[in-house]
């Protein structure tokens, strides 16, 4: 069988695709490898997405799918290890099975970037953590540590202040690049110390996180402090190692402004996958919105 779309991915670009698609009329599916809502599913608190001033990414996502199940979308669960263009079609191969399709849409975004430092792979589970709402609880009224800078970041903290007794938040430069409405929560919480101009060396610990060790970029001094647990928010890596087109140095796909067309014929890009100025949750769903109606002209045009 040869679907009109397939759709990578279960985040806010892909589920935004799919109800454009399924409106549209086309014969399609969406494959996901875990389960619907992607990253921002596991978001505390989402503040700038219009018409809802305040809801978790979880709540957002269910509405997401249940608008789209309601369109009649069918949701494969597999994973997509390589895709080949064929011509007429793109076959995509799976774990589980392989999916011929005329138009693709690649929505899989992106996953938390690693540091790399000793003790992070060894202790991740066991205190250090990439998720402040799986996680945070787990951490209730100790102490410890987030590095980080951006709005992933300080919209975690703001979420774990509520929860931890208190926080060293280490950041390499002289201020934060989050948005100033978030910065100014965090600056009158009173259990937050800052480590600016600091960068982390190690975590460490015996079974579990005992302690992190930072070091201060200008003087080189380094400090070791006492915490119980490690958040770890410094940006996120593209899942798009299985699809062979054009790309930045950093892995994200590069697609025409216009249409969302990659340098492969007929397959689209959307959401945190895409090499894009804006990562959030509105631009993912315009943009879930703008693939599906190119794959909809390119199946007129071409197929």
């Amino acid at each position: 069988m040869v679907y009109d779309l397939i759709i990578i991915g279960g985040g806010p670009s892909g589920m935004s695709a799919a109800i454009y698609g399924l409106r549209a009329r086309l014969n399609l599916i969406l494959i996901e490898k875990m389960a619907v809502g992607g990253q921002i599913a596991v978001s505390d608190n989402i503040e700038n997405y219009p018409g809802f001033p305040s809801l978790s990414g979880a709540e957002l996502m269910q509405k997401f799918d249940d608008h789209a199940k309601g369109l009649g979308l069918q949701i494969v669960y597999d994973e997509i290890k390589d895709v080949s263009d064929n011509g007429d079609y793109k076959i995509l191969h799976g774990v589980e099975g392989t999916y011929n399709s005329k138009t693709i849409i690649v929505a899989t975004g992106a996953s938390p970037k690693k540091i790399g430092i000793p003790g992070e792979r060894e202790f991740t589970g066991k205190g250090v953590s990439y998720c402040a709402t799986c996680d945070g609880p787990f951490f209730r009224n100790e102490d410890i540590a987030l590095i980080g800078g951006g709005d992933t970041a300080v919209k975690e903290a703001n979420y774990l202040i509520k929860i931890v007794k208190s926080i060293v938040l280490i950041h390499r430069r002289k201020e934060f690049r989050a948005e100033k409405i978030i910065q100014e929560r965090l600056n009158n919480a009173k259990n937050v110390m800052l480590k600016l101009e600091h960068t982390p060396i190690s975590i460490n610990g015996t079974k579990t996180v005992e302690s992190i060790t930072i070091e201060n970029i200008k003087t080189k001094e380094r400090n070791t402090l006492p915490v119980k647990g490690v958040f770890i928010f410094i940006g996120i890596k593209p899942q798009t190692s299985f699809i062979h087109v054009n790309k930045d140095e950093y892995g994200f796909i590069k697609a025409d402004p216009y249409t969302l067309m990659t340098s492969m014929p007929g397959v689209f890009c959307a959401g945190d996958a895409c090499a894009k100025k804006l990562l959030q949750v509105a631009t993912g769903v315009g943009e879930g919105a703008l693939a599906a109606t190119s794959a909809e002209e390119f199946i007129c045009n071409y197929c």
